[in-house]
């Protein structure tokens, strides 16, 4: 079991500091003066990022899928050739200097597509303001990873007048973000903290198995292990992985499967979820099961999110590694600016 002392010595940056805080930032953020956007209705959204940034967009994405609006998320250079001058792209970069998101910013402009950017600052502020396009700055905390509640909050405010999202779906997610705190905060250190549990739990490198719904709170935990663990993840969506991935349990192997469950999943993925629990006890394979908390589907993922994010802090301390730097990354970054 971690204690005070290990935060202490191996968190040399605090990032676990702002994550105890990130109820009040997400509030703080919805409830700002961040003026709203001007348009009223918008049939397609494309959300342009990268990383966490990237990951917001794979929640919007989650929370309109059952809405009439089409979203579009990009991760990368390019926009697809279906963006025109109806849609808007909505650039997000923590930093403001994210060299793919600033090409997609150039080419959304070349496009004509209409245009609103959240960043820190940085580059796109800068060309935002030259090109007349809309800009929101938005604080960054720590790094842009554990900046994640104060951007989709600010982004849930600001686009709230194109999105057909109910205003108590935000609320209720903002009130259990307040309650689950007060289990995995970083002054519970015991193993009634669940994040406290899953790093305890993992030994080895986990495939996280998930339903369509939670696939954005699936590559948020598969990034945030690989950032703040400085260990490898995989992620596998539970029905496609019946017809190749399960396979790779034929063998003998280290991995940790881990089963990231709705709370009213439907009832084809409750189907496959007891059949790969059946499997993997046949096989004599001990595996987790995360299942989300009550509620709307901002709730569930955001909730997941604010869990899973903990544990990979945890688990980085238990590993006895800062979870902060990400040298690796900067390796690159400093390659291509």
């Amino acid at each position: 079991m971690i204690t005070q002392n290990d935060l202490e010595k191996f968190d040399t940056k605090k990032v676990h500091k702002i994550y105890d805080i990130w109820p009040k930032i997400s509030q703080e953020s919805y409830f700002s003066n961040i003026p709203e956007i001007k348009l009223k209705k918008c049939s397609h959204i494309i959300f342009a990022g990268m990383g966490g940034s990237g990951t917001i967009g794979d929640v919007f994405s989650a929370i309109l899928s059952k809405t009439d609006t089409h979203v579009t998320v990009v991760k990368g250079y390019n926009l697809p050739r279906t963006v025109n001058e109806e849609s808007l792209v909505v650039i997000t970069s923590i930093s403001g200097n994210t060299v793919e998101i600033i090409c997609a910013l150039e080419n959304a402009r070349k496009i004509g597509a209409k245009i609103i950017a959240f960043s820190d600052g940085g580059k796109i502020k800068d060309i935002c303001i030259k090109n007349n396009i809309e800009h929101r700055n938005v604080k960054k905390y720590h790094s842009p990873r554990a900046s994640f509640t104060s951007f989709l909050y600010s982004m849930l405010r600001v686009l709230k007048p194109i999105l057909p999202i109910n205003e108590s779906d935000i609320l209720e997610s903002l009130e259990k973000l307040e309650i689950i705190s007060k289990r995995i905060n970083s002054n519970n250190l015991s193993m009634s903290n669940p994040s406290i549990q899953i790093s305890e739990w993992l030994d080895n490198f986990p495939i996280i198995y998930f339903p369509f719904g939670l696939q954005s709170a699936a590559i948020r935990f598969k990034n945030a292990i690989q950032e703040n663990g400085k260990t490898h993840a995989m992620i596998e969506d539970i029905i496609e992985s019946s017809h190749n991935g399960i396979v790779g349990w034929d063998r003998k192997s280290s991995f940790q499967p881990i089963l990231l469950q709705g709370k009213d999943d439907v009832k084809t993925t409750k189907e496959r979820w007891t059949i790969l629990k059946e499997f993997f006890k046949s096989k004599n394979i001990e595996y987790k099961e995360i299942i989300s908390e009550d509620g709307n589907i901002l709730t569930k993922i955001i909730c997941l999110i604010y869990v899973l994010d903990y544990s990979s802090i945890f688990l980085a301390i238990k590993l006895k590694v800062d979870p902060s730097p990400v040298v690796a990354i900067d390796f690159i970054k400093e390659r291509l600016n």
